[in-house]
């Protein structure tokens, strides 16, 4: 089985993503920007700004996910785009947080100033959504496919793991 989870910058997905293979005993796939800058030894928001004009480093990321979803067996891919680009997952997962939750969780992980994580979060959901337009022409605000849509703004991330994992095994079962 493989399960792709989306959704937006903090709305949970690494760490759901993460929970969810870990309670599944599935690979975990979670190659991201920041791990694509860190190889490439390039600062994450300068790395996000070249993304704005280069668009091989979207292709480059997202080749590689699907490569190594699809080289597995039971998998968890979690990534903004995993949904629309691992076309033959057997769950869809759209994780979906307002953006002040989002920032609120951004600023928590990595603190700073609560009102630039805000901007930066609005900034980079825009960023997003232009590239994976131009790119893909992929429109990230539409989920309706998605199997399960989950709002995690109230929700811990164990609650939201288990609804997904409550979901991946009846399928199993089914």
């Amino acid at each position: 089985m493989r399960i792709a989870i989306s959704g937006k910058s903090g709305c949970g997905n690494t760490t759901v993503s993460t929970l969810v293979a870990q309670q599944l005993n599935y690979k975990l796939i979670n190659f991201t920007f920041r791990n694509l800058a860190k190889e490439k030894d390039i600062e994450f928001w300068q790395f996000c700004k070249m993304a704005e004009t280069d668009d091989s480093i979207d292709r480059e990321l997202d080749e590689r996910q699907v490569k190594m979803a699809l080289s597995e067996g039971n998998c968890v891919l979690g990534s903004r785009l995993a949904i629309w680009m691992l076309k033959n997952a057997d769950l869809k997962v759209y994780l979906f947080a307002s953006a002040d939750e989002r920032a609120s969780r951004v600023f928590k992980r990595e603190g700073g100033d609560y009102d630039k994580r805000l901007e930066e979060t609005q900034m980079r959901d825009k960023n997003d959504t232009n590239r994976y337009k131009r790119i893909y022409s992929i429109d990230n605000d539409d989920f309706s496919f998605a199997d399960l849509v989950i709002n995690t703004d109230d929700k811990q991330p164990e609650e939201v793991a288990k609804i997904i994992v409550d979901k991946a095994l009846s399928l199993l079962s089914a």
